[in-house]
């Protein structure tokens, strides 16, 4: 019997085009990978960490480079994908604004996922136990969890408005529950989201003005 599919899977399935370019980053053992080019026959490639992943991925017949995406993203090429995807793996990277950064130089839209850690669970933990809080999302105590940048909701929409990129979409996700689509710059939300899945891109750079100086390169 086959292991049910993950929500945020079941969203990014939705959300990905047939036959476009993927990229996933942080892939594991290739299980979305391998969705994807089932589903909706992706040019798909994986880039992980792990040597058992990729060997994971290589036996499932995906194509797949080790590397760590702090410092191997910046040698894609620009625009190379149309999507590159991020499950639940932006909090765990040394560098999340800069890896956010790279997904959007590298392809037109970016599909990424994070954990809340503004969600009323976790706030009402550290409040009546003033320990690191344990939920569905987070289920690691906080000695062994890989992730060593968590963010809320708030955090993240600050992060995306820095870098100027666009939300074209986000839904919360939660165990048992269908996915809804959220606001996620509304207050309310910071507080029911669980774990909140964006569609992201970069906002169009602004028209010169009429009559403005033509902007020059360095030997112009």
């Amino acid at each position: 019997m086959s292991a049910p599919l993950r929500d945020d899977f079941r969203e990014i399935l939705r959300l990905v085009r047939p036959d476009a370019r993927v990229l996933d980053v942080g892939c594991g053992e290739g299980e979305l990978l391998e969705l994807l080019t089932r589903e909706k026959n992706v040019d798909g490639q994986g880039l992980e960490l792990s040597s058992e992943g990729v060997g994971a991925c290589l036996a499932r017949g995906l194509a797949v480079v080790q590397g760590d995406a702090d410092r191997d993203l910046d040698h894609f090429p620009t625009k190379a994908f149309d999507y590159a995807i991020l499950s639940k793996t932006l909090q765990q990277v040394r560098d999340p604004k800069h890896v956010l950064s790279e997904l959007l130089r590298i392809a037109e839209r970016a599909v990424v996922s994070v954990p809340n850690f503004g969600h009323w669970r976790v706030r009402m933990a550290l409040i009546t136990t003033g320990r690191m809080p344990e939920t569905k999302a987070l289920p690691e105590p906080w000695w062994s969890t890989p992730n060593i940048h968590l963010c809320t909701l708030r955090d993240f929409t600050s992060l995306c408005a820095d870098l100027n990129l666009r939300i074209d979409a986000c839904v919360s996700l939660a165990p048992g529950k269908p996915p809804r689509q959220i606001d996620a710059a509304r207050p309310i939300e910071n507080w029911r989201a669980e774990t909140a899945l964006f569609l992201l891109s970069r906002k169009a750079e602004p028209e010169p003005s009429p009559g403005a100086p033509a902007k020059s390169d360095l030997f112009g």
